[in-house]
């Protein structure tokens, strides 16, 4: 599914959910705002396009609607995020959808819960919107925000607390109002103090955003001398610096370069910095960060640069990093067409890389690059020393800078690569006429430029102003208009051919039949009648040089110069009745009322114009028509007086035709003689190649030469860096040493304590092993005993079988007795009973035979009571043999007195 289509149908579910807020309608919104948010919305809302605009319009109202489920607000919110990709995208989310004061007051209602998701995706895209944007206090729940922002940063949640720091940090930079207004709380002593902690986070990121807050805060204030003052600025410095360079990702190395950026503005804190003794080592770190494709992070160190550059103590320095000698094999790779310049080069390759990088978005970082390039030659040149590596990279900048302005066709072309073209031909002249202020970088410059080049510059401009486009030429009251910027890159080309005519062949000719092109008057008046200083000079400078040619349109100029100070002189009279009007005009609310497209304001300034004007007509026509017949008056006068000029030169070449005669035949003479001094020159010039080789071959030896001193100077640099290092090294282990010599102490009165311990443990190990020997003797005797009486027991049961035989014996005669009467029968019963006896005494010496051999050690004791125990059951066996012999004798007799009876 295309954008367009995706629109339409997201349009379509806002209008039904507005309808009916039901379950059904919210599934369908919320469906079609995950469809859109699939997409690729890279530039749709500052494209200008009517159908996005109304869609932005519904989904923020549905965002500001208390009625809005969260899940569909979440979701919405989600997608204005996605939606905020670039600066107009953000800009016009805050302008014309007031999308600041919104997500502040639906912060506000949630602000019971601050840790739900749909508040944290609130915070980030707040804090999007806020970036580089001022925001007043007096702005729509702005101060319920900053205290909800200062109770949150309070809290002991990592989740709310960053979004909260990052919020906050956009909110006070530059910002008075927000800064007086956070000061004027009564909590803001405890929110200092928290602040004060989170410098001890590990976060990079959240110390970033604290010391941003810090430094909007408490700059200028006693808080702020604790972080800011002269005994803690270097640790700072260092800290902000290994940020930037070692930080956790594009957020924090712009949130930190945006801080140096902003401390640099107090005098005392740049002071502070041109005396900070690793400076180099860190600028040299950040020119070695434009070594990578980070286009955003390239913006962000170019633009810490520059700010730099504001400061003059630290101009030399950066100039002694960025003009370190380049070796020959890159001055030989710059000078190839599309050569890849080496990774690991010195700052200045890193720095020119930009110019010519495939990157995509890298127009910006080209830009920046040309204004510092501008700044640090500038700065170098006006030096009383100039540096040793200027020229080799004067060498090598010079290719690349005018590959970097090569010529476009205007008619392929739309308004904005036109301009950027402009744009780029502007700071390359800029550059190139700082290099034309000494004799030395005039000549190389002289070498690389020709005057064909400056000529299709000068073509591609006035193509672009003059050309199909009869708008091209706005009015002068825009400074970023397409007529202005190429109206400047056309002034500084033509400034930059008058520093080379003496040097360049043909310039001078090329130089001055430019400054009699009629199109070159409407760009020379704006410079005259522009307001700044810089335009009006360099206006100058060329009319004075155009003054006195005999072509020179100086009545085109002035009537453009007439009509830039009158059209100047009727917009303050219109500004004033279209302020008037708009402090009457009610605020629009409706979607189509908004401004749709902030990329055509020319447009929309031309309808102001064209309505202006119809009031002026309605106004005073009369007066306006009878302007017009004046001006064409004035035209005609002109014309007429140009033509009385043109046969007055008519005349003066015929007379100077005459003359060209008699010159003429001067010439064949002069001829003569100049190819006698040309085969004089020719000998001379052969003499010279000879001369050149030999100082080619000495150069190319002092290049060895340099080449070896430069990787001299690098391993002292490198051995510096790793002696840095060390030296960090040391005080960390000195630290660790100290707290390993607390704990060696710590530890040797505990072994002391400890070998106190263990000698009483040796003692009383001794007393018990002597303990152990005698009962291991004792043991042993035990042992020996316990075997005698192990085959005493064995003994003592063969016995008992053998009593169990007779035993057996005895119940044959027993049953046989049973049936001689009763009376035997009871006895033979008792008899029984007292085997069964028996042989439980049996069972319970054998259990403490075995008791015997486990209890080892009691058996001295046992002896004593078993051998009392034996000498009993024998007894008994004894008893019970003399019981069995009367059972015996008694049934024999019985038997005896039946016989007697029968």
């Amino acid at each position: 599914m295309d954008t367009t289509t995706s629109m339409k149908a997201l349009l379509l579910a806002m209008h039904q959910y507005e309808g009916g807020r039901n379950a059904h309608s919210a599934a369908q919104l919320l469906k079609q705002v995950q469809e859109v948010s699939a997409l690729k919305c890279d530039h749709l809302l500052s494209s200008g396009q009517l159908l996005p605009t109304e869609c932005v319009h519904g989904l923020v109202e549905l965002t500001g609607n208390t009625n809005t489920c969260p899940i569909v607000a979440g979701a919405i919110v989600s997608l204005l995020s996605q939606l905020a990709c670039d600066d107009d995208s953000r800009t016009m989310l805050h302008c014309n959808f007031n999308l600041i004061s919104i997500l502040a007051s639906l912060i506000h209602r949630h602000s019971a819960t601050p840790g739900d998701t749909l508040v944290l995706q609130s915070l980030q895209l707040l804090q999007k919107l806020t970036y580089k944007t001022r925001i007043f206090p007096s702005t729509n729940y702005v101060h319920e925000l900053i205290g909800f922002l200062m109770s949150n940063i309070q809290s002991q949640s990592d989740d709310i607390i960053m979004p909260c720091l990052g919020l906050m940090a956009n909110l006070c930079r530059d910002n008075q109002a927000v800064q007086n207004h956070i000061k004027s709380l009564d909590n803001v002593k405890p929110f200092y103090r928290t602040l004060i902690n989170f410098l001890a986070r590990n976060s990079l990121t959240m110390v970033v955003f604290t010391l941003s807050i810090l430094a909007s805060l408490t700059l200028n204030e006693n808080v702020g001398e604790k972080v800011f003052g002269a005994k803690n600025i270097h640790q700072t410095f260092q800290l902000v610096f290994n940020i930037i360079v070692n930080g956790d990702g594009t957020l924090t190395r712009k949130y930190s370069a945006d801080l140096l950026v902003d401390i640099l503005h107090n005098p005392k804190i740049a002071d502070y910095l041109t005396r900070y003794q690793y400076f180099s080592a860190c600028a040299s770190q950040l020119f070695g960060l434009l070594q990578s494709n980070d286009v955003d992070s390239a913006a962000k160190v170019l633009e810490l640069l520059l700010a730099m550059c504001g400061v003059s103590g630290l101009r030399p320095l950066l100039c002694q990093v960025l003009f370190k000698p380049v070796g020959p094999k890159l001055r030989v790779a710059s000078r190839r067409q599309g050569a890849a310049l080496e990774p690991k080069a010195e700052s200045g390759v890193a720095l020119v890389h930009w110019l010519s990088s495939p990157v995509g978005g890298a127009e910006a970082c080209s830009l920046q690059v040309l204004r510092l390039l501008k700044e640090l030659l500038e700065d170098a040149l006006r030096a009383a020393s100039m540096p040793d590596g200027v020229h080799i990279f004067v060498e090598m900048l010079l290719p690349v800078v005018l590959d970097f302005v090569k010529g476009l066709d205007p008619t392929a072309h739309d308004d904005t690569h036109l301009r950027q073209h402009g744009e780029r031909i502007i700071h390359v002249n800029g550059v190139l006429l700082v290099l034309c202020s000494d004799d030395a970088t005039r000549a190389l410059v002289s070498h690389q430029v020709s005057a064909q080049l400056c000529l299709s510059q000068v073509e591609i401009l006035l193509a672009c102003c003059h050309g199909n486009s009869p708008l091209a030429w706005l009015p002068p009251g825009t400074d970023n208009s397409l007529s202005q910027v190429c109206a400047e890159a056309l002034l500084s080309t033509l400034e930059l051919m008058s520093k080379l005519r003496q040097q360049v062949s043909d310039m001078e000719t090329s130089f001055y039949r430019m400054l009699q092109d009629q199109r070159i008057a409407t760009p020379l008046a704006l410079a005259l009648t522009s307001h700044h200083r810089e335009h009006v000079q360099t206006g100058f400078a060329l009319l004075l040089e155009a003054v006195a040619l005999p072509d020179f349109p100086s009545l085109v100029l002035g009537e453009s110069m007439a009509a830039n100070n009158a059209y100047r002189q009727r917009e303050a009279k219109l500004s004033v009745k279209r302020v008037a009007v708009q402090e009457v005009q009610p605020p629009r609310t409706n979607a189509r009322g908004l401004d749709v497209s902030a990329s055509s304001n020319g447009v929309h300034s031309l309808v102001e114009k064209l309505h202006s004007a119809m009031e002026l007509q309605e106004q005073a026509k009369d007066a306006h028509v009878s302007d017009i017949i004046d001006v064409y008056e004035q035209k005609l006068a002109a014309l007429a007086s140009e033509e009385s000029r043109l046969q007055d030169l008519l005349e003066a070449k015929a007379v100077a035709l005459s003359q060209a005669d008699r010159l003429l035949a001067q010439h064949h003479f002069q001829r003569a003689q100049a190819e006698a001094e040309a085969r004089k020159l020719a000998s001379l010039l052969k003499e010279a190649e000879r001369r050149r080789e030999d100082l080619q071959g000495e150069l190319g030896v002092q290049l060895e030469e340099a080449q070896r001193s430069k990787a001299d100077t690098e391993e002292l640099l490198q051995h510096n860096a790793r002696l840095q290092l060390a030296s960090e090294e040391h005080q960390a282990l000195k630290a660790t040493y100290n707290s390993l010599l607390h704990r060696f102490n710590e530890g040797e009165c505990l072994l002391k304590e400890l070998q106190t311990a263990h000698a009483t443990l040796n003692k009383t190990n001794d007393a018990l092993r002597t303990n152990h020997q005698a009962l291991q003797l004792q043991h042993d005797k035990t042992a020996l005993l316990l075997q005698e009486k192990e085959e005493e027991i064995t003994s003592l049961r063969s016995d008992m079988r053998l009593k169990d035989d007779d035993i057996a014996a005895l119940r044959d005669d027993l049953r046989e007795a049973a049936h001689k009467g009763q009376e035997k029968e009871l006895q033979r019963q008792e008899l029984e009973d007292a085997l069964d006896a028996l042989r439980k005494e049996l069972s319970k010496t054998e259990q403490a035979r075995k008791d015997a051999s486990i209890k080892a050690s009691s058996l001295q004791l046992q002896k004593s009571q078993l051998e009392a125990k034996l000498k009993q059951r024998e007894d008994e066996l004894n008893e019970h043999s003399a019981m069995i012999a009367m059972i015996h004798s008694m049934s024999s007799g019985k038997k005896k007195d039946v016989n007697l009876s029968l």
